[in-house]
This record gives structure tokens, C-alpha cells and sequence, in this order.
């Protein structure tokens, strides 16, 4: 054991873009901490909670350098384990402890890890756009500076039927602009060919491209629909069927090559384990702080690796940019790194309150080389922006409906 102590742990919950949730963990030792991602925006009062009322008193006096160990005896300490929250709350102890060992190392994270095996991940971004035309022109832009992976993700919007008759009559007074939206699988299915077809008419063969399902379709749909894009050559399409449908990936495996990735609703990493063993993935997709942090997806990673499984971590805007930090010190540590999804958040505000953000620029994202997860937080800063939940829970995510008013499960 060592002389250093965790002295205190708090969450630091800010909201300059979506909700985000940071743990701060304090040592005996002055102006020594580390910082760790625990963003769940849907639910981050309850994360704070978790973390400020059960977990700190368990970490107080332990050794930061013991994160094996309190990882372990974290996750089995409310007997019940694997959920989001306590996953989440776990992920912020887990990536600040990690932080901490660097720095007290003088080295980055990814050097405890074993060093690089590259110079910088490539990651891919979803241009958007109000309009078709506002949309290509994003896409030559980011040609233009270097970016070669792109999600196009909300671009089938503009490809869906305008006839008239194309729409189902809406019945039902459950779902409002604020509140969440109906959803046509056939017709949704038919905009996202389109898209494709449009893609690669428009900007050529040279670049990639990623489509998300979020795991709304009838699984014998999107079967159908991982067929139809099979000639786009995909670099992956994402989250094809819900975890509760994975049997459903053996005939996707068996009947087309479009390459598949899935894993941002796994909580569980054992949840993953038979998609990577049997082989019915291209890309594991976890959410790093929804598993519980560095600590079990770099073991999920290894993992991967023997089966020639790439990573592919879940990157959004609500990933704060200290998880991607974290995540990064994986990127360039891991063998078998496939791609980083780089989500909205390199904007001013978000350098301003997280100093050190990782850069991405040319298509990839590039550390810094400082010790630990190399990021640190601007509390001052960061608490001009409190959060406004519930009323930004993002509801509209559990009130995707059909025609009729039946609700869509993600």
C-alpha cells in the first residue's frame, strides 16, 4: 500500500451542450485528482446521486492505486449489478482513478496500457444538414479537410416519399412535435436506400460510410434492409436489431457481407461475448461508461482482438469530452482499433470548460501527450451551465410510435 489516499469523490454535472456528468476524485496529496466520464443525460441526477451518497463513502481512505480492486468490490456492492446507472457511476470512479495512476506515472494512460500502436484514430462524424444542398456542401467541406468516414445518420430524412398517399394517417394524440415523432419502418427503409444511392452518386467511391439503425426496424426488415445496401459497401452498419434480437444477426452473417456493428445498449458486457465468439460482428460499439469504464473495455477489447473483432466506441454528443479522452487512450493503444466516432463536441464552449479537449483534425483525433487522461475541468466555469433536468431527459427516445400509436422500442 501507499501513502496516498482518496481524500474525497464528488460529481461535477454540467450542461453546456447535453447533460454531463464528471467524477472529480481528490488524494491527500494537494492539487492531485483525476477525472472521469460517468455521462448518462437521460437519467444524470440519478448518477449523481449514486456516486455522491453510496459510492463515496465506500472510495474515501482506499488507495487510488488499488483500481482493480475497487473496481471489482464497486460493481458487486449493491449486490444487484449491470445496470446503466451503477455502470455509469462506476465508469466515473473507474477512468478518474486512471487518471490519477498516469499522472503519478508522468505518463499517458496509453503508455500504462502498453504504448501506441498508432499516431492518431481516425474517426468518422455525421455532416448533417438542413437541406440536401446544405448537406453535400458539409460533406465536401469535411472532403476537403480531410475526413473520409462519415454517418448518415438524419440524412435519410431528406430522402423520405413526398407523395401525398406515402404517409400512414397519424391516429393517434400521443405523440407531439416536444414529445417524440411517428415512425413508418417501410418507409424509413425505402429513404435510407435512397440516401445511400445518393451518397455514392455524389461524392464517389473514396470515402465510407456508416448508417445507424437504432434498432427500430422488424428484425426480418432490416435483414432486408442489410441486403439492400450490401453494393453501397458499407464500412458498417450499426445497431441492426436490439439486443433482445441478436439471433437475428446469424442470418444477417448468412446471407449478405455488409459489415456489422453493434454494442451501445449492451450494459452488460457479457451481453457481447456470443456476438464476438460466433462471430456475427465487424465492430464491438459499447458505450464506455455504460460497461463501467476503462477498466472492462480494455478486457472487452483484448477480447475482441482474438477474434478478430474491431473497436468502435460509442462516441456522441453525450459522451463528455473527458470520455472521449478516456476512450482515446483505447484508440491508440489497442491493436485492434477500427474507428472513433467523434461526436459535436469540439466546439469553444466545451474547449473553454474542458482544457485539454483531445483535437481532432485531418480525420482523426490526436492526444496530447500530457500525463493521465491528459483533460482537465473548468469548475467555475462549468457551473454557469446547470443542468435542467428532467426537462431535458430526452423523452422523445421513449415516444417513437407507430401510425396507431404503438411505442418503438430502441
Amino acid at each position: 500500500m501507499s501513502n496516498l489516499k482518496i481524500r474525497d469523490v464528488r460529481v461535477i454535472v454540467t450542461q453546456p451542450t447535453a447533460n454531463l456528468n464528471v467524477v472529480k476524485i481528490e488524494t491527500n496529496e494537494p492539487e492531485l485528482y483525476g477525472l472521469g466520464c460517468a455521462t448518462f443525460t437521460q437519467r444524470a441526477l440519478v448518477v449523481e446521486t449514486a456516486v455522491n451518497d453510496y459510492l463515496r463513502p465506500f472510495l474515501i481512505g482506499k488507495d487510488p492505486a488499488d483500481i482493480e480492486d475497487i473496481w471489482q468490490s464497486c460493481n458487486v456492492s449493491a449486490y444487484w449489478r449491470n445496470g446503466p446507472i451503477l455502470n455509469n457511476a462506476i465508469s466515473g470512479v473507474d477512468q478518474a482513478l486512471w487518471d490519477i495512476k498516469g499522472k503519478v506515472a508522468g505518463m499517458p494512460v496509453y503508455d500504462l496500457f502498453g504504448g501506441k500502436s498508432r499516431e492518431a484514430a481516425a474517426v468518422y462524424i455525421v455532416p448533417g444538414g438542413n437541406d440536401l444542398k446544405e448537406y453535400e456542401e458539409n460533406v465536401w467541406a469535411f472532403i476537403e479537410d480531410g475526413f473520409r468516414y462519415f454517418k448518415l445518420g438524419g440524412t435519410d430524412r431528406l430522402f423520405l416519399d413526398d407523395s401525398p398517399h406515402s404517409e400512414k394517417p397519424v391516429i393517434t394524440d400521443k405523440v407531439s412535435e416536444s414529445s417524440g415523432s411517428i415512425y413508418d419502418p417501410a418507409q424509413s427503409v425505402r429513404a435510407i436506400v435512397r440516401a445511400f444511392e445518393h451518397f455514392r452518386s455524389t461524392f464517389g467511391w473514396e470515402v465510407d460510410i456508416i448508417y445507424d439503425v437504432h434498432e427500430r426496424l422488424p428484425p426480418i426488415m432490416g435483414l432486408g434492409l442489410a441486403k439492400e445496401l450490401e453494393p453501397f459497401r458499407l464500412f458498417f452498419l450499426e445497431d441492426l436489431f436490439a439486443p433482445e434480437d441478436n439471433d437475428y444477426f446469424r442470418l444477417v452473417r448468412e446471407q449478405t457481407s455488409t459489415p456489422i456493428a453493434m454494442g451501445e445498449l449492451y450494459n452488460n458486457p457479457h451481453e457481447i461475448i456470443p456476438m464476438v465468439k460466433d462471430r456475427l460482428l465487424d465492430f464491438m460499439r459499447v458505450h464506455v461508461s455504460q460497461i463501467g469504464g476503462l477498466t472492462p473495455a480494455r478486457k472487452l477489447a483484448a477480447l475482441c482482438e482474438a477474434f478478430n473483432v474491431r473497436t468502435a466506441w460509442h462516441g456522441p454528443g453525450d459522451v463528455s469530452p473527458v470520455g472521449h479522452a478516456a476512450q482515446l487512450m483505447l484508440d491508440l493503444n489497442v491493436w485492434n482499433f477500427g474507428i472513433q466516432e467523434a461526436g459535436p463536441y469540439q466546439t469553444d464552449l466545451l474547449k473553454e470548460v474542458f482544457p485539454g479537449t483531445p483535437e481532432v483534425r485531418n480525420g482523426y483525433m490526436w492526444a496530447n501527450g500530457k500525463p493521465g487522461l491528459g483533460i482537465d475541468i473548468d469548475e467555475e466555469l462549468a457551473a454557469k451551465y446547470p443542468i435542467t433536468e428532467p426537462a431535458s431527459s430526452n423523452w422523445s427516445w421513449g415516444n417513437v410510435r407507430l401510425a396507431d400509436g404503438t411505442i418503438i422500442r430502441p
